[in-house]
């Protein structure tokens, strides 16, 4: 009897080593874009993309560190705003959270990158394209998309060689992103020849733009830059057609080259003008763009814009430099993280020393028939 339950004492022992040895843990990771107010379905379609992602993890036998890791998304909204992303940062900071995908604009990536470095919280945005971003000099701070220098210069190389075009105004909102890629456009349309007749401001609330619309249209462009988002961009080509500018390009970066911009738009015929960039390339381009924008489509039906993707890859990319590392402290995998070789749905990633990605994409598109169509 004794020699049974020493035996069962045994087997109780080894059951308890093996369940420690299996031991779970959770893995934070932290989210924040603008979920609420006008700009709401590009921070819905990044959440998507990086939920989409934690949802797949947890599918996976992923091992840190000897452990079973379980995810978590914890997901903030900042509006838009950029005290309410500062805000975002310093909870998921306090929160202490394993890493942070975000935040989707520049202007409150920006301020946010200063409380995630005084932290040593790593930070991956999906979206933000402002160059400032990087030339801070952070080490916790990456870009997974191409930055405004390459799509504002992007953008003016195809107005003057592809369309020939010679006069154009320029609009922007005053954010940190609409005042960046429209002083890259401005200063590589000029290198290019082209003449800026008419410089304008708005903000990023405002939906009324007849006064700047018309004093532009006394400078008789050929086109017109905005700098800013879809919010803005929608009512502007309605009021552009309506003051007559039909044949008036319009041009502007991936603040505006979304699938929303056609509902915005209310059926204005001067969407057909529009030709804008998106840093990476189409979704059929990308090396799992196809097979994911299925998925995406299945769980998250009508949401999709431009970013999710991004946040998809940013997510994993966190993930891998834990996997890597064998651990999920920031300070231990952050190095890694700079290291970073994946090959994701976007593309396969590997980060210069800056932080920006290595070898990005571009692509321009147009719309015609109702759909958003890649021109490159």
């Amino acid at each position: 009897m004794q020699v049974k339950l020493n035996m069962i004492v045994a087997a109780a022992a080894v059951l308890c080593a093996g369940a420690v040895q299996a031991e779970d843990i959770t893995v934070r990771i932290g989210h924040v874009g603008p979920v609420s107010g006008s700009q709401a379905h590009y921070g819905k379609d990044n959440e998507n993309g990086a939920r989409m992602a934690v949802d797949d993890l947890n599918k996976e036998n992923v091992m840190i560190g000897g452990k079973h890791a379980k995810f978590e998304l914890v997901a903030e909204d900042d509006a838009a705003d950029p005290k309410q992303g500062t805000a975002a940062a310093t909870k998921l900071c306090d929160q202490k959270v394993n890493g942070v995908v975000g935040h989707l604009n520049s202007g409150t990536t920006i301020p946010a990158s200063k409380i995630y470095n005084a932290c040593g919280m790593p930070e991956i945005t999906p979206s933000a394209t402002n160059p400032a971003l990087t030339k801070q000099g952070f080490s916790n701070v990456f870009r997974l998309l191409a930055n405004d220098n390459a799509l504002g210069s992007g953008l003016a190389l195809y107005a003057a060689d592809a369309l020939k075009l010679k006069r154009i105004a320029i609009i922007d909102d005053r954010t940190a992103y609409g005042q960046g890629v429209a002083s890259v456009f401005k200063k590589a349309a000029e290198a290019r020849g082209i003449e800026i007749v008419s410089e304008q401001y708005t903000n990023d609330k405002a939906t009324d733009f007849m006064s700047i619309l018309t004093a532009i249209k006394s400078k008789n462009p050929d086109g017109i830059f905005y700098g800013g988002m879809d919010p803005q961009a929608g009512p502007m080509l309605r009021q552009i057609e309506t003051l007559g500018m039909a044949n008036v390009k319009f041009f502007g970066g991936d603040g505006i080259c979304t699938e929303k911009l056609m509902e915005l738009a209310g059926g204005a015929k001067t969407l057909g003008n529009v030709v804008c960039a998106q840093g990476g390339v189409s979704i059929a381009k990308m090396p799992g763009g196809t097979e994911w924008k299925k998925r995406y489509d299945a769980k998250y039906p009508g949401d999709f814009q431009v970013y999710s993707p991004y946040t998809y890859d940013a997510t994993m990319v966190l993930v891998d430099a834990m996997k890597r590392a064998g651990s999920s402290d920031p300070k231990v995998y952050l190095p890694f993280l700079a290291k970073t070789n994946y090959k994701g749905v976007t593309t396969t990633v590997q980060f210069e020393a800056d932080g920006e990605l290595k070898n990005p994409a571009m692509t321009f598109y147009a719309y015609k028939d109702g759909k958003q169509i890649a021109l490159n």
